[in-house]
């Protein structure tokens, strides 16, 4: 088959909205589609996902036969064997899911993979991380995603739980429960959530109202403050920094990444904190890691469905 007769899928499954990408092999983002996220463990949302794809691929006046591979990106553990055994945040039957975009795609490469794997992934492929063969994104949202890929690949992990960063456990003395159940974990001082704890801790111990918050993880508010002199504020990004530069040095011991990549929501505050970061992990990593750059990631939302294609296209490239 020709080159230019090959496209890629990328399929990013949220909460309220599945995002279809349409690629060339060369990453080109050529069209988009967006549906309201269906039960995936029916006929009827096995159906809205494929005339997704058929939309896409309408949009470019290419029969189906040309998609050589499909990328879903869902939010749950995906190991390396690629079977689904736990989908606590989704609603889906993965291997009927598949054998619908089998029989419309006969001729596609279908692959799974964690939704924050993905867009490592994608930021390796299009983003911050290009030209890289190895890199970790640390996704700062309500709760502490990561992603990690080593010589090209998502590393998914036996049991799914590869680039769990956020559940490392960095305060043994911590009396507060994650939300996993542990105490001490890496997200609960170096996330959204972790920012506005770590604010609303500092105003207690200075004896200061907080400022107003929209909810626990309004970590915008909190940069605002910061960026406006709030000492608490300033307090609460640099205990961030502290657990954040310490679990990075941690990861960088076993990883020893070319680049991390730092994403979601609370990344809007990077002019307050990308510069200490980078300093602190400097000071604390072993030596040979020390010059690992920490950058800011490009594709935003879109991450998720760029990263699914590529690991389509890794797939058929293997397949090769």
């Amino acid at each position: 088959m020709p080159e230019a007769q090959q496209y890629y899928i990328g399929i990013d499954v949220g909460g309220t909205s599945v995002k279809l990408g349409l690629f060339d092999a060369s990453g080109e983002l050529l069209a988009r589609e967006s549906v309201p996220t269906p039960s995936l463990a029916c006929a009827e949302g096995y159906a809205a996902v494929v005339g997704g794809i058929e939309r896409l691929m309408g949009s470019q006046r290419q029969p189906m036969l040309f998609v050589r591979g499909i990328g879903l990106a869902i939010p749950c553990p995906v190991p390396a064997s690629g079977v689904i055994t736990v989908a606590a945040n989704i609603e889906i039957d993965a291997p009927a899911l598949m054998a619908a975009l089998q029989d419309r795609c006969s001729g596609a490469a279908i692959r799974y993979v964690n939704d924050a794997n993905a867009a490592a992934m994608g930021e390796l492929w299009r983003g911050s991380a290009r030209g890289h063969r190895s890199m970790v994104m640390v996704t700062i949202g309500t709760g502490l995603g990561g992603g990690v890929v080593v010589n090209g690949d998502v590393v998914d992990g036996a049991f799914g739980a590869g680039g769990e960063i956020g559940h490392m456990c960095v305060n043994p003395a911590e009396e507060r429960i994650c939300g996993c159940g542990r105490r001490g974990c890496l997200e609960q001082y170096a996330s959204a959530t972790g920012v506005v704890s770590n604010y609303l801790r500092a105003c207690g111990r200075a004896g200061v109202e907080p400022v107003e918050l929209a909810g626990p993880s309004d970590s915008r508010s909190v940069f605002d403050a910061a960026r406006s002199g709030d000492a608490a504020a300033l307090a609460a990004i640099d205990t961030t920094v502290d657990y954040l530069s310490l679990g990075l040095q941690i990861v960088s011991a076993v990883v020893d990444p070319e680049v991390y990549v730092i994403g979601g929501g609370a990344s809007a505050g990077a002019d307050l904190f990308l510069d200490a970061l980078r300093e602190r992990f400097a000071a604390r990593a072993f030596p040979a890691s020390s010059k690992c750059a920490i950058e800011v990631a490009e594709l935003g939302n879109d991450a998720g469905i760029f990263g699914a294609a590529y690991v389509a296209l890794r797939a058929v490239q293997r397949e090769a």
